[in-house]
């Protein structure tokens, strides 16, 4: 796990500049983005780098939106050190209570923070696992997953498509789902990737289309890899 490796060298030192510094921000800002964050690239940035959020002259943004971006900050430094470790439905919930401690959500008796939601949801208009069988659901998913050999990334896709639709949290569940994907890529030493904002339909197309289609979601996925290598090329000299 050479990158891994890397990144986690990099926050350990406190490295600024670097890959570990750029996944951070852009990671924190594209997942949150997509699910509707009004937080800039450059104000998610601002709040990695000086854990402050006075935006002069700016828009104003929901309080919500500054604190799960600091939130997934955290989640992704607890994702690193995370990597010796198989994955199972504790860790998943821990990522989900983590990034959404401190929200409105949080407050909201129904919600559940780090716990499999109550009240049935559906994700593109698509039905999704009913409460009552999410905790058997992700079981199956967790048990498929660790039984592949050497995960590779249609695997490591896959995973998070069923994941996906499984939807096993109250919200949150697309920031979790992408942080687990970034993870696992790390863990099996798949060149990993950030979907961005500017890729959201062609995300959202491909998991909608996936049964019929894998090609989608996976071409998406592909192009996103692109970019990250090149990152990772710049930084480290191709490794």
């Amino acid at each position: 796990m050479y990158l891994a490796k890397k990144l986690l060298d990099e926050k350990r030192d406190k490295f600024h500049g670097g890959l570990y510094h750029k996944t951070q921000v852009n990671l924190a800002y594209n997942s949150n983005r997509i699910e509707g964050s009004k937080l800039t690239e450059e104000q998610t940035r601002y709040i990695f780098e000086t854990r402050t959020i006075g935006f002069k002259d700016q828009e104003a943004v929901p309080v919500d939106d500054i604190i799960e971006t600091s939130n997934h900050f955290v989640a992704f430094d607890s994702m690193l050190e995370t990597l010796e470790k198989p994955l199972d439905a504790v860790m998943i919930k821990a990522f989900h209570s983590i990034l959404k401690t401190g929200t409105e959500d949080a407050r909201k008796p129904w919600f559940g923070v780090g716990e499999w939601k109550k009240l049935p949801n559906e994700v593109g208009g698509i039905a999704t696992s009913l409460p009552k069988n999410v905790d058997a659901d992700i079981e199956t998913l967790t048990a498929w997953y660790n039984s592949q050999e050497n995960s590779g990334f249609e695997t490591i896709v896959a995973y998070h498509y069923r994941f996906e639709r499984i939807h096993p949290f109250q919200d949150g569940n697309g920031r979790v789902g992408r942080l687990l994907l970034f993870r696992e890529c790390l863990k099996q030493n798949v060149m990993p990737f950030i979907i961005d904002d500017s890729h959201k339909q062609f995300y959202y197309r491909g998991l909608a289309e996936f049964e019929h289609m894998p090609e989608y979601l996976l071409d998406t996925c592909r192009s996103a890899q692109d970019t990250y290598t090149k990152w990772v090329e710049y930084f480290y000299g191709g490794g």
